[in-house]
């Protein structure tokens, strides 16, 4: 039986529903494969870590793959599946109706004091016909814990969110909050989940990783055609409390990101590599080609991705 070593983004979420549930019903088994599942108790590198033999395959967003690759790091995409709502969130009924009064905001995100979350909110200042200096901003670090940055006002706005998951979390908490997508203030849509490794793990254990493919693929059916059951799986799984009232909320919200359609195009990473390349988030453009690849992700004879990110 092939193992893989499977690295979480963060920490065990309704996210990962397909990979529970597709090791509850035993189809890693059948496809000869034993899937590891580390979650990691701080920030992990995971390009590093698979290097290093710890992990074999990690999940990711698109921006920090852009970001690996772009620093040099040997890094290669394969399988896309989830698509939520992502940007900025804020409470409403303050200084905050529409992108332009961001200006000199107070703005948490994981990365502070890093160019992130500045670049992301200036950039829908602008698109909103504001402008605005980033040396205004003052970044706040309240590790992911976006709602409760700004629920004890430590913050004015809060990015990175995912719908599915802050916002849900604000409604549950009863806090009236109000919602900045990404993809509709100018910046190509980064809040999507993907599978990376290297290269040189993807040449060497092509046949592995098409056999996981396969089994995720699996998962997100059950998941999309049986939700109930999946909630049941994932609330065991997950050891979720049985007085906990958010999680089941935060399920469902999550049930109709998981996405059947694990490719991407070279468009689309065009398109966030020069937002990323414009806003000094990368020093150059490697080129969609160099870190992504839908051989795996498409069909037999339908994928336009070259595999020549596999060989690099």
């Amino acid at each position: 039986m092939d193992t893989l070593r499977l690295g979480l983004e963060w920490f065990l979420n309704p996210d990962h529903a397909p990979l529970l549930i597709a090791q509850e019903h035993g189809w890693f088994a059948e496809a000869n494969l034993d899937l590891e599942i580390v979650e990691p108790d701080a920030h992990m590198d995971a390009v590093e870590a698979i290097e290093d033999g710890k992990l074999d395959v990690a999940i990711t967003e698109p921006l920090h793959l852009v970001e690996d690759r772009a620093e040099g790091a040997p890094v290669v995409g394969f399988a896309r599946f989830l698509h939520t709502n992502g940007g900025v969130m804020y409470l409403k009924g303050q200084s905050i109706e529409r992108p332009r009064d961001m200006v000199g905001a107070r703005i948490q995100y994981p990365g502070a004091p890093g160019p992130g979350g500045p670049a992301i909110v200036q950039t829908m200042i602008e698109h909103d016909g504001g402008t605005a200096n980033p040396d205004e901003f003052v970044p706040v670090n309240n590790s992911f814990y976006h709602t409760d940055a700004l629920a004890d006002d430590k913050a004015d706005v809060a990015t990175l969110v995912f719908y599915n998951f802050e916002l849900v979390e604000a409604e549950h908490r009863g806090l009236d909050a109000g919602f900045f997508a990404l993809k509709d203030w100018g910046i190509p849509d980064f809040c999507q989940l993907i599978m990376v490794t290297t290269p040189q793990h993807l040449q060497a254990r092509r046949d592995v990783f098409a056999r996981f493919v396969r089994v995720l693929r699996r998962g997100i059916d059950f998941l999309h055609q049986q939700p109930e059951s999946a909630a049941d799986v994932y609330r065991r799984r997950a050891d979720v409390e049985p007085g906990d009232t958010l999680t089941p909320r935060t399920f469902a919200a999550t049930l109709p990101c998981f996405t059947y359609d694990f490719g991407m195009t070279t468009d689309y990473y065009a398109a966030l590599e020069t937002w990323m390349f414009e806003r000094g988030l990368i020093a150059r453009r490697p080129g969609a080609n160099a870190y992504w690849t839908n051989d795996l992700a498409l069909p037999v004879g339908t994928s336009k991705a070259s595999s020549e990110a596999a060989e690099r």
